[in-house]
């Protein structure tokens, strides 16, 4: 296998997990408002929503946890880069939330969801 075709496998894996993850909110009771929103300082994968909440989404795939959880992996500076994000997307929408959180939905062996993972703190 080419290094292309990996990072092809790669990509649609990433896109069959943001997918997963998608359902298994929208199975919650979520809406979804948006899917990779990017802007210069990052990306979001999923940007969902019930009633007056926001969320902010990052999906993590992790096919061995050997190395943690995909929550695991978001680090300080990925949360950063999340949170500005996010920011600006609350700027440009044109809408306004009553609340806000930043999610995390990790796809390995089963999906596993943590409500309000990260905070701006």
């Amino acid at each position: 296998m080419t290094t292309q075709e990996a990072a092809m496998t790669t990509q649609e894996a990433g896109r069959q997990a943001e997918a997963q993850a998608e359902n298994y909110l929208l199975k919650k009771g979520f809406s979804t408002v948006n899917r990779n929103y990017s802007w210069k300082t990052g990306e979001i994968d999923l940007i969902m929503e019930k009633k007056d909440l926001l969320v902010f989404v990052e999906v993590r795939l992790r096919q061995n946890s050997d190395y943690g959880s995909g929550a695991d992996s978001v680090t300080y500076s990925k949360q950063t880069k999340i949170i500005n994000t996010a920011k600006r997307y609350l700027q440009t929408s044109g809408h306004k939330w009553e609340s806000y959180r930043f999610d995390v939905v990790s796809i390995g062996k089963q999906i596993d969801w943590i409500p309000g993972a990260f905070t701006l703190d």
